[in-house]
């Protein structure tokens, strides 16, 4: 099992000074809310629905895995290694997925960018990315992945993160 390199641990939030009054009024995005009103505010803004200034991702990367049936436990080991390099290496992961009921075969990775060039940007970082090689290796020697596709997709703006 890979762990997060040094670099991956997390940073402290900078603090959110207050915004001098105007006349129009304050828009804040949602972490400078949440840096103003605490817990109360992350529960909040986590049960809010995306409003249209908040736009969705804009190209989400749908990855389909043809896995072997028999090493499922390790792909869920790719998938979990995968946690901290993906962001780390600039994709927003939305999460990997094994079957659960019917096909016992196929399983997906969902990994949100904002552009195709950002996607470009990513694939660039894992090439040097030491936890990335390692886990593609792992993969490779475990012949746990017998295929896999990519298909590019855009959300529906109105369907995107709805709760």
């Amino acid at each position: 099992m890979l762990l997060p390199c040094r670099h991956a641990q997390a940073t402290p939030m900078p603090s959110i000074e207050p915004k001098p009054a105007c006349d129009s009024p304050t828009v804040l995005t949602r972490r400078e809310f949440v840096g103003q009103s605490g817990a109360l505010g992350a529960i909040l803004t986590s049960r809010l629905q995306p409003t249209p200034a908040a736009a969705p991702m804009a190209v989400i990367c749908l990855i389909q895995y043809e896995i072997d049936p028999a090493q499922r436990a390790a792909f869920a080991e790719y998938a979990t290694n995968w946690a901290a390099v993906i962001p780390r290496c600039g994709g927003d992961l939305v999460g990997y997925f094994l079957p659960y009921e019917g096909t016992n075969h196929i399983g997906w990775a969902l990994i949100a960018f904002e552009s195709l060039a950002a996607y470009e940007a990513y694939r660039a970082k894992l090439r040097s990315d030491p936890d990335a090689q390692r886990n593609l290796a792992f993969a490779r020697t475990g012949r746990f992945i017998v295929r896999e596709e990519r298909t590019f997709v855009e959300a529906v703006p109105a369907t995107f993160k709805r709760r």
